[in-house]
């Protein structure tokens, strides 16, 4: 079964940095890649981040180029959304998901019940 579980989120000043933990079932890491999708009212559905099994290589929004990154830690069952330089437009609850394969259009299939970045001075 697939399970995922963010966190990390919480309130950060402009410029400010975050963490966001999500932690996945092995099943999803074994069969899916991982990837971070965020939702913030009024806006649509925006892909950030997603992290290929394969080798690694990450695919990011352009939105977020440079200033997120994602990383993975396989002992502990663990994917990082690594936040920096956030800005007034970033706030959104994020959502760690499962995809089946990561590419500049990936598409989340499943994922957990979010973690709420509010930016604000």
């Amino acid at each position: 079964q697939v399970t995922l579980a963010e966190s990390g989120g919480g309130l950060v000043q402009p410029g400010g940095s975050l963490r966001l933990s999500c932690e996945a079932s092995r099943f999803a890491l074994d069969y899916y890649s991982i990837g971070w999708f965020r939702q913030a009212p009024g806006r649509d559905r925006e892909e950030v981040s997603c992290l290929r099994s394969s080798d690694g290589r990450t695919y990011d929004a352009d939105s977020v180029k440079d200033r997120f990154t994602m990383s993975r830690n396989n002992r502990r069952n663990m994917i990082y959304l690594q936040m920096r330089d956030l800005r007034p437009e970033d706030p959104a609850v994020y959502y760690c998901a499962i995809t089946p394969m990561c590419s500049e259009n990936w598409v989340p299939a499943g994922w957990g019940q979010g973690t709420q970045v509010t930016v604000s001075s």
